[in-house]
Parts: structure tokens; C-alpha cells; sequence
């Protein structure tokens, strides 16, 4: 099962005067996970909100396995609620909605977005739980879980529709080394499913331990890429 699932070309970002992206290019086949690494403040976030459709650009296209954003324009309605069938994002903080539940922050786009019925929902929110092993955790609030516990169910989350982009900010940023090697056995999980995944990180350890491709932003580009060990 190959092929590209995103396809990014002369991506331009401005905010204000200050130009973030200056024509960024990526192409990312099925399958790899993609680190994108950089100094903070270089743009690696603001690439994935792109992509995740939460971030006007001005100029160049995104595609997301089929799904077409241009810049300089709003994406339509009908356009972004395909995209958030395709993209699924995990944030640096997570962004659990603190007053449900795990299971219930997993169940809550496919039922209220997607109109899939609550049962279904919740098999599915279930046995994503599971595979990520915090199944015994489905009851608890966000505020009870520790850090590895709520960045497993954002995955969950970020995969309640099965889309096959998932986007990770920073993923090690709080997780000590032992933790850190259990994301990268549980995203190489997810590879062997044919996800595709990028992250955004200052982590070099975790990039060449774990991606099949590192690329490098520097100056609002794209730098030549290189393959992790």
C-alpha cells in the first residue's frame, strides 16, 4: 500500500510583516514518519496547522490525500470537514477537553461531527484505547491521567476517524527516556497499520531513533533531507 498522502508546494506564511514559511515543499509517501526538525521559532508548528487546516497561508497548495487546500483563500466547509477525515492532530499539550471524560474525548467527533451513533463510537474509542493500553483509563478526566496517559488518548482521539495523516507537535517534549522509547514503538505500530505520520521536534535522538526521513527547516525552507538510521 504506497503512494503519497501529502503533497505540500511553495507553502508561503506571513503573519504581519514577518515571513514564517518562505515556500516550503514536502512530499510524504504512506508509511514514513516524518521528523521536521529546526530552532524554535522556525515554523515546524505552523506547517502542521497548515496541513491540519488551522492556519491561513497565503500563497501555495496542500494535499492531503486527495484533499486540496490553496493558499490565499478560506477553505470551504465542505472541504475541511473532508480534511478532518484525512488529518488527525496531536497537540504538544494534548488539548484533552477537561470536563470529559477519556473515552468521551475520544467518542466526541465521530458522534457530534460524523454523526456515527454513540454505540459505534464508543467500540471504536474503545478499542483504540486498548491498542494504546490505557483502556483501564477510560473513565478518568484528563486532570487524573498522568502525561503518558493523556498523550495516548489524544492519539486515540486524533485517529477516532481513522484518517490517514496523523500530525504530532513536539510528542517527547515532557517524556523521559523510557517513555520516549515506548511513543516510538507505539508510532511504528501505527507505521505497520499504513499511517503516515510527521512530527514536529528538537528531539535528535528520538528523530534518527525513530523516523524513516528527518527534514530540517531553516529560513522558512525546507533543507536537503536526510535518512535516520
Amino acid at each position: 500500500m504506497t503512494g503519497t498522502v501529502l503533497d505540500v508546494t511553495d507553502l508561503r506564511l506571513q503573519r504581519g510583516s514577518r515571513q514564517i514559511l518562505a515556500g516550503v515543499r514536502l512530499d510524504v509517501r504512506r508509511s514514513e514518519l516524518v521528523a521536521i526538525m529546526g530552532p524554535s521559532g522556525s515554523g515546524k508548528t505552523t506547517i502542521l496547522r497548515a496541513i491540519a487546516g488551522l492556519e491561513r497561508f497565503q500563497a501555495g497548495h496542500i494535499t492531503v490525500d486527495g484533499v486540496a487546500l490553496e493558499g490565499g483563500a478560506d477553505i470551504p466547509r465542505p472541504t475541511l470537514r473532508e480534511l478532518r477525515r484525512k488529518v488527525g492532530m496531536v497537540f504538544q499539550f494534548h488539548c484533552l477537553f477537561e470536563h470529559l471524560s477519556a473515552l468521551d474525548n475520544v467518542c466526541l467527533a465521530p458522534v457530534h461531527a460524523y454523526g456515527v451513533t454513540p454505540a459505534d463510537a464508543r467500540g471504536r474509542a474503545l478499542e483504540l484505547l486498548a491498542g494504546f493500553g490505557v483502556e483501564h483509563r477510560a473513565a478518568a478526566l484528563p486532570r487524573q491521567l498522568s502525561g503518558g496517559e493523556a498523550q495516548r488518548v489524544a492519539i486515540a482521539r486524533a485517529l477516532a476517524v481513522d484518517p490517514p495523516l496523523l500530525l504530532m507537535d513536539e510528542p517527547t517534549a515532557s517524556l523521559d527516556p523510557e517513555r520516549r522509547a515506548e511513543l516510538g514503538a507505539l508510532l511504528h505500530d501505527l507505521l505497520r497499520q499504513h499511517r503516515t505520520l510527521i512530527v514536529s521536534t528538537h528531539d535528535e535522538d528520538f528523530a534518527h531513533d525513530w523516523a524513516t526521513r528527518i527534514v530540517r527547516l531553516r529560513d522558512g525552507v525546507i533543507v536537503p533531507e536526510t535518512r535516520s538510521a
